[in-house]
């Protein structure tokens, strides 16, 4: 039987701003997203029993319709007719869960990829951003990934610039947070300050990698939650290592420094892993060939 393999890269967020909440209990946001090199590995076969199932080395990660891969795969088949194809997913997962990267994301994004390619391509990449939306909220944008605003629930998406030339180091403390515990919370108490985004956009436009790191900003840091210190001492550890910026990506718990020299970034990432069950360095990563 026909089978691929594919990477499922990860995201962070440069920046997130949150808007105003919408008549469907949505928010409306303003982000820049980034596509890194830490990733999950897929690989997608065709089976003759008609079921569509997933694997993982992690036992928790579901293995039915509440795993955004299954989910997408079903979305897919759907779309092109080809509805009672089975499949059998396998996901070696890297990408921190709970971590704020989109990696669920990342995996339903990687499985239409990989489908589109078995499929010989049937679908074109707005077809597919589209479907991705349908799925979840940052499907969209880890279909192509690359350097990009995104708008709405994250599915408006603007190309921007690659980022400037530079490492990341990614830490993640041994808690993860709930995403709509977070928005719950932000939605009781006005938001002090949002994030300069025109002027990030400009930094990012004219590859001025410090403007870029004065500017980055995540509004989630500022809710009234106590697991936030401990973000806060990550923030201040990596700057302490040398980052140029620091902060935390999506709704956490992960938080990533920006690095202008690969020494600099892998002697933090050693230190950092002495107090954190995960640091790493990656790259970003531009826009993924579908």
């Amino acid at each position: 039987m026909r089978q691929t393999q594919e990477m499922a890269y990860a995201k962070l967020n440069i920046s997130l701003d949150v808007t105003e909440k919408r008549s469907d209990g949505f928010h409306n946001m303003v982000m820049v997203m980034q596509t890194v090199s830490l990733c999950d590995e897929l690989s997608i076969r065709m089976t003759e029993d008609g079921r569509i199932r997933c694997r993982s080395n992690l036992h928790f990660i579901p293995s039915d319709e509440r795993n955004l891969a299954v989910r997408a795969a079903l979305r897919y088949l759907e779309r092109i007719g080809e509805s009672g194809q089975g499949l059998e997913l396998r996901l070696h997962k890297k990408i921190p869960v709970g971590a704020g990267m989109a990696g669920g994301s990342s995996d339903a994004a990687a499985v239409l990829r990989a489908l589109n390619r078995l499929y010989d391509r049937r679908l074109s990449l707005e077809e597919l951003e589209e479907l991705g939306s349908a799925v979840g909220s940052d499907v969209a944008f880890c279909v192509a990934g690359g350097t990009a605003l995104a708008r709405g629930r994250g599915e408006l998406l603007s190309p921007l610039e690659p980022l400037p030339d530079c490492e990341l180091v990614i830490c993640k403390p041994e808690f993860s947070i709930s995403t709509p515990e977070l928005f719950r919370k932000l939605d009781a108490a006005p938001l002090r300050r949002h994030p300069d985004t025109a002027g990030l956009l400009k930094a990012i436009e004219e590859g001025d990698l410090h403007a870029m790191c004065r500017r980055m900003y995540n509004v989630f840091e500022d809710v009234e939650d106590r697991r936030m210190r401990t973000v806060g001492e990550i923030r201040g550890r990596l700057l302490d290592h040398g980052a140029l910026g620091a902060i935390m990506t999506g709704t956490g718990s992960a938080v990533f420094g920006v690095f202008d020299r690969a020494e600099q970034a892998e002697q933090a990432a050693r230190e950092m892993k002495k107090e954190l069950p995960f640091a790493c360095v990656a790259r970003p990563v531009g826009r993924i060939s579908r």
